[in-house]
């Protein structure tokens, strides 16, 4: 089972390449991310054509998440993450494919960084360990795939030390992003490639991408029975050096059935 996360950063602009990386590489399970549409305005139809059923969240110009399911439909559980009723932002979206629980987030950028929208990334960071807390014990697989907009390590960016005032990199995030982790849920990526030069996102400006003066931002956080399970990981790089491309590249495990 191939479970994918990517960041379209706007899925009309990205909808060829979206429909070419499904048809090429047909993920099980793809959760996306950034789709800045309205959700009358989600594609249906075009992710329908390609065998995929599909749930999504969307917001007018920002935020936006989906989860797509091969040959099935996903069984919804939740459409935003708790403990803040009053947040309107459209970045999390929960759902039950095949026997496994599929977390689909968006995390807060945070910059400006100290600022309003840092502390709105710390509390949503603080919400998502709430709920996590409550997912990882589990008897089933849970997966909570998505943009976290942290940079875990120094080995997950290129030049960390220009990065260190940074709301993805900042000591506050790594801290609160490590909390979740302790809870039991294991960085697929990381565990699998523990030494190896990994990223997900290359900016459009400087010529990031043909540097590969990356970050590793896209994770896929697994609870101990998904982790059992895990089998492979990987970046599809060559997909960011597509024509018109999304600055993430789609990221991906597999789960032995």
């Amino acid at each position: 089972m191939r479970i994918a996360t990517y960041n379209v950063n706007s899925i009309h602009a990205r909808l060829p390449s979206l429909q070419r990386w499904l048809q090429e590489t047909a993920p099980d399970v793809a959760c996306l991310q950034e789709l800045k549409t309205p959700s009358e305005k989600f594609p249906e139809a075009a992710i329908r054509e390609l065998g995929y059923g599909v749930i999504w969240h969307g917001q007018k110009s920002y935020n936006g998440v989906a989860i797509l399911s091969k040959g099935c439909e996903p069984t919804e559980i939740r459409r935003a993450l708790p403990g803040d009723p009053e947040d309107s932002h459209s970045r999390y979206i929960e759902a039950v494919v095949r026997d496994v629980t599929i977390g689909c987030l968006y995390l807060p950028n945070g910059n400006p960084a100290p600022g309003e929208k840092f502390d709105y990334k710390l509390r949503w960071l603080e919400r998502l360990r709430v709920h996590a807390a409550e997912l990882v014990g589990s008897s089933n697989a849970v997966v909570l795939a998505g943009d976290y907009n942290v940079i875990p390590t120094g080995n997950d960016v290129y030049k960390p030390e220009r990065w260190v005032d940074d709301a993805l990199f900042r000591v506050e995030t790594r801290e609160a992003f490590g909390r979740i982790v302790e809870q039991g849920w294991l960085d697929a990526i990381r565990h699998l490639h523990p030494d190896a030069t990994i990223y997900t996102f290359w900016d459009y400006f400087r010529n990031a991408y043909g540097r590969d003066a990356g970050l590793r931002i896209d994770h896929l956080m697994l609870n101990a029975p998904a982790a059992r399970r895990l089998k492979a990981a990987g970046v599809d790089r060559d997909v960011r050096g597509w024509e018109k491309p999304s600055d993430h590249a789609p990221t991906w495990i597999e789960l032995e059935d």
